[in-house]
């Protein structure tokens, strides 16, 4: 009898710091499959609907408690679907307490200071729920790449983000953090997509071609920053996106299941409100 697919079962395994590298691989994971899937897209949606109600209990009380702080992390390719997996999950979701941060390149100012210094001051408050729309991640990813940073700078940068979220952790911070990973030929569909319509043509950026042509370069940076920073405070997930319902399903389930393990509460009702009557 086979095993059931869970959702730990897409976990990045721990780093560890007696190993230099963990036994971690991308091509482990299948960007065209649907685990928790009954194979339609109506079905999909249907759960995504049931999570969606569930996730608004969750997040109010956890803005009404104003005592915890969630942050989900979404990187991935150009096309995976960050836009896309916040407008599905969260449109049933009261925006109270709930913020998005698109983080782009950075600015010169942001440049003048350490590399988290932009990121710190959008960490979530106490009772808020924060997206992180690209991340801290982008300036790791992004200059291993185009060569701006070699082995040992990579490997700082890994320990001071490990440092950065461990302190996010310890404050009070549950962070859940998915890479959604989607094929190299589901991307070239993608973006062939906004070229030919021209209602998407805003979505399309040149510079999204340049990327691409580095496919290799970044499945391979991806492949070592998860491996370095996926911890047991802040784990990594890899999402398969080629399915952009399956995908929506199965971040939503994965964070339900954190705002559920806090296990929160209303505050208790005020006995100084019993009995009044409004005029």
């Amino acid at each position: 009898m086979s095993k059931q697919p869970e959702l730990d079962d897409f976990r990045v395994p721990y780093f560890d710091n007696g190993k230099k590298h963990v036994k971690f691989s991308l091509d482990a994971f299948d960007p065209a499959a649907k685990p928790f899937s009954s194979g339609s897209k109506d079905s999909d949606r249907v759960r995504l609907a049931e999570i969606g109600a569930q996730l608004d209990i969750q997040q109010e009380r956890l803005h009404a408690q104003r005592k915890r702080r969630v942050l989900l992390v979404l990187q991935g390719m150009d096309t995976s679907g960050k836009d896309g997996t916040i407008r599905a999950v969260f449109h049933e979701v009261d925006p109270l307490g709930l913020r998005i941060v698109p983080f782009k390149a950075p600015t010169p100012t942001e440049l003048a200071h350490d590399f988290l210094w932009r990121v710190h001051s959008q960490a979530p408050a106490a009772g808020e729920l924060a997206i992180f729309n690209r991340s801290h991640y982008e300036d790791l990813l992004v200059p291993t790449v185009l060569g701006e940073l070699d082995a040992q700078a990579f490997e700082q940068r890994c320990c001071h983000i490990r440092q950065f979220e461990e302190m996010l952790a310890y404050s009070g911070t549950t962070i859940v953090k998915c890479m959604l990973h989607i094929s190299k030929d589901e991307q070239r569909t993608r973006l062939q997509a906004r070229i030919d319509d021209p209602s998407k043509h805003w979505k399309f950026d040149v510079s999204d071609l340049d990327a691409r042509k580095q496919w290799d370069a970044y499945q391979t940076a991806y492949r070592d920053a998860l491996a370095a920073t996926s911890t047991e405070y802040a784990p990594w997930y890899v999402i398969p996106a080629n399915s952009k319902t399956h995908r929506n399903v199965m971040i939503a389930e994965l964070l339900l299941r954190a705002l559920e393990g806090l296990k929160l509460e209303y505050p208790p009702a005020k006995e100084s409100l019993k009995g009044i009557k409004v005029a």
